[in-house]
């Protein structure tokens, strides 16, 4: 049973590779050869990201002995290998449509080798990285929303006025979840490892390599949220002053 759970991953990832595959030959089809591939990332995003979320959550609430140093349940395990499938699917359509962008390449191995070392090497620490996961992911139903519409802006004015209503309170959310909440979150898990409440069980090259990860991938995002905060303030200020003239 143990060895058939380590390969679930394999149909979770012909599930993502399924819906990529409709949403670029059918449901976009039309799209410019620019966006298609884009659209077809957002539609497996949008299977993975509040899913993930919400079986993350349900997974970390089942768990009576939920902690840093808690093993990993079969519930746990469960969640890690769908975010394995989904990550390992949209690693290869960067690879394969933006191999010049590094950044989110980067990101992918990097999650990946988080998730994986997670459910395959250690067995434990599923409660870290899911609360992190259910952190990335719960915005992750309104960057798609916004993400779609800003790509359709130029050519639909329907869009162009849903992301801008979208804009602010996407940004907001996403500024208090990365800047504020993910923070915290590793300042505790940090003080929990470095203090040895998990050794033996945690090894120190593994939660090290996981804390770096995040630290990198937090400060990616501020980086990010933060030229959308500024872009946004100077469309704005440009529109006043129009208004004004």
């Amino acid at each position: 049973m143990a060895s058939l759970q380590s390969w679930v991953i394999l149909p979770f990832f012909a599930m993502f590779l399924c819906i990529y595959l409709v949403g670029y030959l059918i449901v976009f089809r039309r799209q410019s050869a620019k966006t298609r591939p884009e659209f077809s990332s957002c539609l497996i995003s949008l299977f993975h990201g509040t899913p993930a979320a919400l079986l993350g959550g349900a997974a970390l609430l089942s768990d009576a002995e939920r902690g840093f140093a808690a093993p990993n349940t079969p519930f746990q395990k469960l969640v890690l290998d769908y975010s394995a499938a989904y990550f390992l699917t949209d690693l290869i359509h960067y690879v394969a449509f933006y191999p010049s962008d590094v950044l989110f390449i980067a990101h992918h191995v990097a999650t990946l080798f988080v998730v994986l070392t997670c459910r395959h090497a250690v067995s434990h620490g599923a409660f870290s990285v899911l609360v992190l996961l259910v952190l990335a992911e719960v915005t992750s139903a309104c960057q798609n929303a916004w993400t779609l519409a800003g790509a359709c802006r130029r050519d639909h004015p329907l869009a162009r006025r849903l992301h801008a209503l979208l804009s602010p309170p996407f940004f907001a959310a996403y500024s208090v979840v990365r800047g504020l909440l993910g923070p915290y979150f590793v300042f505790r898990m940090v003080d929990f490892y470095a203090r040895g409440g998990a050794r033996g069980l945690v090894p120190t090259w593994a939660w090290v390599s996981w804390v770096l990860v995040v630290v990198m991938a937090i400060g990616v995002s501020l980086l990010w949220i933060s030229n959308l905060w500024v872009q946004f303030f100077r469309e704005r200020n440009k529109k006043l002053e129009e208004k004004i003239r």
